[in-house]
């Protein structure tokens, strides 16, 4: 007997999660049985055991010569049972290379469903927010062409592009679509802040896909509030932004001279202090829409600063590979966020996590609370087992599908030699040295690291760009407290690291390099100028770039190592 499910209720897709993701594999093996990929381990058949026991796990670089094939101009049955319509260009900064993936319409089905499924959860836990509007700081790259004529651009850019995201049911942002899609990001940041600034009553959460565009769209209007608040004033936009398209309906919608909003704007931008500043710009605000999961975490005590600690609600999960779920609990602490797993979206397998894991692989439904998994990704475009080097730790259940939190990038690690250390150890070893700085009235604004192995013993090196909590005031470093800072980190690492770091020779003393205010804007648009997106980037844990590394280095303003080993 077939069961039939609503793909749009939620406790369907829990309560028969197993029934869902069988149905999606059998969906999935049916229309790419016959690729030239599948054909070589199925032969044809769209059997799930078979499936399972022929077709291996693989990384980007085994399944890249296809992807190259077919952005070249090769039929879409090298790898898709369905058209390929465009190409998604992944940001980079996480994995240390862009990556290209193939898709077609329903990737954006899909991304449309998972925003839909966070808007209706959002709007059960916080009363009001369909009242209001929401500033969102979305960025579309523009898109170019490949070899066989389809269009690539980064995942977020094609969605906002694309018909999904016009002809949405309804409209609840500040900015018009044209500032959305302005290729020019700068433009489009000073438009997004000056429609949001002139509609400020009507401003209920803010938003941005990563924590650090939230930031820096905070770090703009600091550097940019005197010149809005002329725009406002005078009811004219400024000379410089030049898109015509984006001048003409931003010119709309501030809509004539306001010399009272103006000077309220003013009153507070001018303040010793801009703690809170999101709250007194926009009061209405009931919370932040952004992720701040992962290597987004480092950004959770300035967002508090900024906004008064408002509620920070991390949303979704999703990738250029696949959309994975959503946050069943949008309101629980930023450490405590989950996501749900949507089982009609791909067919999800899960490799466990564990050093003595001899190649274990369980279904989405069969995981362990507790256990950390890497997720392995089946899609319907030429993704198949693939691993994308996530690890995951389940939390918990919801009906019959698992909620997983996210732990770290697997290949974001920093060693000089035997040791690793992960993106995990890297965070929380970040939090506790950043306590330190509360002492100094000092925010930390990014950071970054890696491994300096140029002289022996090799070292841990991590780039801080450090900013006064009183607005113009000077970054006043203690030097007794950087070098506490530096302690700190190495005593929050592993004991195998803090082993090595004892034995004279096989690890140095670790090191803070503070960098110029800006640096860390100047490396996104380093990023971005390489490809990456405005609302994909992600500032790197790890950097592996020696382009990137030159330019960190190009900004440093004061260096301090610590000055004894940590304790066993």
């Amino acid at each position: 007997m077939s069961l039939c499910f609503d793909l749009n209720d939620l406790e369907d897709l829990t309560v028969y999660a197993k029934q869902i993701q069988d149905n999606v594999l059998e969906d999935i093996l049916t229309l790419n049985a016959n690729t030239e990929y599948l054909q070589r381990f199925l032969h044809g058949s769209s059997d799930r055991e078979l499936f399972k026991k022929n077709v291996p796990v693989v990384s980007y670089d085994d399944i890249k010569p296809y992807i190259d094939r077919a952005v070249n101009g090769e039929p879409s049955h090298i790898i898709s049972g369905k058209p390929i319509t465009r190409f998604l260009l992944s940001s980079g900064t996480s994995g240390g290379k862009q990556k290209i993936f193939p898709v077609n319409s329903k990737y954006f089905e899909d991304m449309a469903f998972i925003f839909a499924q966070s808007a209706s959860i959002i709007s059960k836990h916080v009363k009001g927010v369909q009242q209001g509007k929401s500033m969102t700081f979305n960025f579309a790259r523009a898109q170019f062409s490949t070899p066989s004529g389809l269009p690539i651009s980064p995942a977020m850019s094609s969605y906002l592009m694309s018909e999904y995201f016009k002809n949405r049911s309804s409209n609840c942002y500040t900015s018009p679509d044209e500032v959305t899609l302005c290729p020019d990001s700068k433009q489009a940041m000073y438009c997004h802040l000056l429609c949001g600034l002139v509609q400020r009553d009507e401003v209920v959460s803010v938003g941005a896909v990563f924590a650090s565009t939230l930031v820096g769209a905070i770090t703009f209007l600091e550097n940019n509030w005197k010149e809005m608040c002329t725009n406002i004033r005078s009811g004219h936009v400024s000379e410089w932004i030049t898109d015509f398209t984006c001048r003409d309906v931003v010119t709309n919608i501030v809509g004539g001279p306001n010399s009272e909003l103006a000077d309220v704007i003013e009153e507070e931008c001018r303040k010793e202090s801009w703690k809170g500043i999101i709250t007194r710009l926009w009061p209405k605000t009931k919370f932040i829409q952004s992720v701040v999961t992962g290597q987004m975490a480092q950004y959770i005590p300035i967002l508090e600063f900024y906004s008064n600690k408002v509620p920070m609600i991390s949303p979704l999960y999703a990738s250029s590979e696949t959309m994975f779920g959503v946050n069943m609990n949008p309101l629980c602490k930023p450490q405590d966020v989950s996501y749900i797993f949507m089982p009609n979206i791909s067919y999800f397998e899960f490799l466990l996590a564990d050093e003595g894991n001899k190649g274990e692989i369980v279904d989405l439904v069969d995981v362990k609370i507790g256990c950390c998994y890497e997720p392995l990704i089946t899609n319907y475009f030429g993704l198949h087992r693939y691993k994308m080097g996530d690890i995951l730790q389940v939390s918990g259940f919801y009906n019959n599908a698992p909620q997983f939190k996210f732990v770290c990038r697997k290949n974001s690690t920093l060693n000089v030699g035997v040791e690793v250390t992960t993106e995990e150890d890297i965070l929380k070893a970040l939090n506790h040295a950043t306590e330190l700085l509360k002492s100094s009235d000092l925010i930390l604004m990014g950071f970054t690291c890696y491994a300096d192995i140029s002289k022996l013993p090799g070292h841990y090196v991590f780039y801080w760009e450090l900013k006064s909590k009183t607005v113009n005031d000077i970054v006043k470093l203690d030097n007794k407290v950087m070098v506490e800072c530096c302690c700190v980190l190495e005593e929050s690492f592993n004991a195998f690291y803090r082993k090595l770091r004892e034995r004279e020779g096989s690890i140095g003393a670790l090191e803070i390099r503070v960098v110029q205010q800006g640096t860390f804007n100047s490396l996104m648009e380093f990023f971005i100028s390489k490809g990456a997106s405005t609302s994909q980037y992600k500032s790197p844990i790890c950097i592996k770039s020696s382009e990137a590394l030159a330019l960190l280095e190009d900004k440093v303003l004061a260096r301090f190592f610590s000055d004894k080993s940590p304790p066993l």
